[in-house]
């Protein structure tokens, strides 16, 4: 049975090596891919079901899904070429979980990170200032509801995912540009609404 511990090394390599190592016969390449990326893809998944545990039955659908279609994807990516592993990695989870809530299942009720996320309550705070708060976390919850199907998922992708407006094109299959525009336009309509979300650094 081939050695499960990563080599020397392993955690530094870039998507595109660790995809290369696993080729090669490294397991361990794909066990720190899933490592670097869980974090990512249940951030996502998250925002299509209303609880936790179906989120992280969807986690593991995804990288499920990766492993045993990782050397058919995987042997696509040439070795002077970048691999993105992120964005199809990212693109299998949001099909999964697009399938997910179409079969009945809801969208979670908070989308973005408005600085209004729910957070657990304060000790100190106040029955008004829970209402409030409570009463921000609806706003946002409805403006999110609100947009235009693309326009949530490049939102969500931004926000929540971290990717860049090449890579959410990739991932959504459209143009840069318009990756761009459906950011702009989603980030105006809730601004008018309850503030512009926060992009992730």
């Amino acid at each position: 049975m081939p050695s499960r511990v990563a080599r020397p090394g392993l955690a530094r390599a870039t998507d595109e090596e660790l995809c290369r190592a696993f080729l090669d016969g490294e397991p361990a390449a794909f066990e720190t891919l899933v490592t670097r990326h869980r974090s990512l893809v249940f951030s996502l998944v998250r925002r299509y079901v209303s609880r936790p545990e179906d989120a992280a039955d969807l986690v593991q659908a995804a990288f499920l899904r990766a492993l045993e279609a990782s050397r058919r994807v995987f042997s696509r990516f040439t070795p002077a070429g970048p691999a993105p592993f992120r964005a199809w990695l990212v693109r299998v989870a949001l099909n999964l979980a697009k399938n997910h809530a179409r079969q009945g299942q809801r969208w979670r009720p908070v989308l973005v990170q408005t600085g209004t996320e729910a957070t657990a309550a304060d000790p100190a705070e106040s029955a008004q200032e829970g209402l409030e708060r409570s009463e921000q976390q609806r706003q946002v919850r409805e403006a999110v509801l609100a947009l235009p199907r693309r326009q949530r998922e490049v939102l969500t992708l931004r926000v929540d995912g971290g990717l860049s407006f090449k890579d959410i094109a990739q991932t959504l299959g459209i143009t840069e540009n318009n990756a761009k525009v459906q950011f702009h336009h989603a980030v105006k309509r809730l601004k008018a609404q309850v503030g512009a979300p926060e992009e992730k650094s």
